[in-house]
């Protein structure tokens, strides 16, 4: 598959401060990447190092695409007003400003593409509902909508089921699977019992990066990657809790 984006010896963080060090990874066309890794490990820096919103202390971001509508973004918390007055299908549409920008208007074809997203998702009931009066799961759907509505090639989700409902819970990876037939997924995760069923290749974060490629990992290559996260499923797959390591 064709190479979209490489990340070559990454090394970022925060006032001065190193979070990552020392990264490389690269996103391909029908790529599902997992990632995993503990609290304070670096998952978020690596995604707003991929995404451009955090210039790297050191290496090289290389896009092997155009970067106009690369990305589509699910944030684990969108921020914003509650009592702005902008409704659920507004909301939507705004994922187009990066191709539009400020001053032109949205058009029919805009609308009908934000409206039949939403009815997709089960959104039908509340096109025109404030934003602000929606739940948190309903929220996530039309953030959703908005991430996916100017059909990115590469999509970014961190955290996506923090607030996501149990009804819409059940649909959302299979809706992933469905996304991932024409754009790239790199999700962020700490539920590994159900991301192994769904990604493609796993990537452990915590400091550093280590590239799984399968979507099969065993406690055992956990430890090893230094990566301390709870590894509790059932069924076929191996499980065990694992202890704190120290970081790399």
């Amino acid at each position: 598959m064709n190479q979209l984006l490489e990340l070559k010896n990454i090394t970022a963080g925060y006032e001065g401060k190193p979070i990552l060090q020392q990264v490389n990874f690269s996103i391909h066309e029908g790529d599902f990447i997992g990632v995993i890794g503990p609290n304070g490990g670096g998952k978020t820096t690596l995604l707003k190092v991929i995404l451009g919103l955090l210039k790297p202390f050191s290496g090289e971001v290389i896009y092997h695409a155009p970067k106009h509508n690369l990305f589509g973004y699910l944030p684990q918390n969108s921020q914003f007003d509650r009592y702005f007055p902008i409704s659920v299908t507004e909301t939507v549409m705004s994922g187009l400003l990066s191709e539009k920008g400020l001053c032109r208007p949205y058009t029919r074809a805009d609308r009908r593409k934000a409206t039949e997203l939403l009815r997709k998702y089960g959104m039908a009931d509340y096109l025109s509902r404030p934003i602000g009066e929606l739940s948190g799961g309903q929220m996530q759907r039309v953030f959703l909508c908005r991430a996916i509505i100017s059909s990115p090639r590469i999509l970014i989700l961190d955290e996506p089921t923090t607030y996501v409902d149990s009804n819409f819970e059940k649909e959302f990876y299979p809706i992933l699977q469905e996304l991932n037939r024409t754009m790239s997924i790199v999700m962020v995760s700490h539920d590994l019992g159900t991301i192994c069923s769904y990604v493609k290749t796993i990537a452990c974060v915590n400091r550093g990066l280590h590239y799984h490629n399968s979507n099969l990992i065993t406690p055992e290559q956990l430890e090893a990657y230094h990566c301390p996260i709870e590894l509790i499923t059932h069924g076929k797959v191996p499980h065990r809790v694992l202890g704190e390591h120290a970081n790399l």
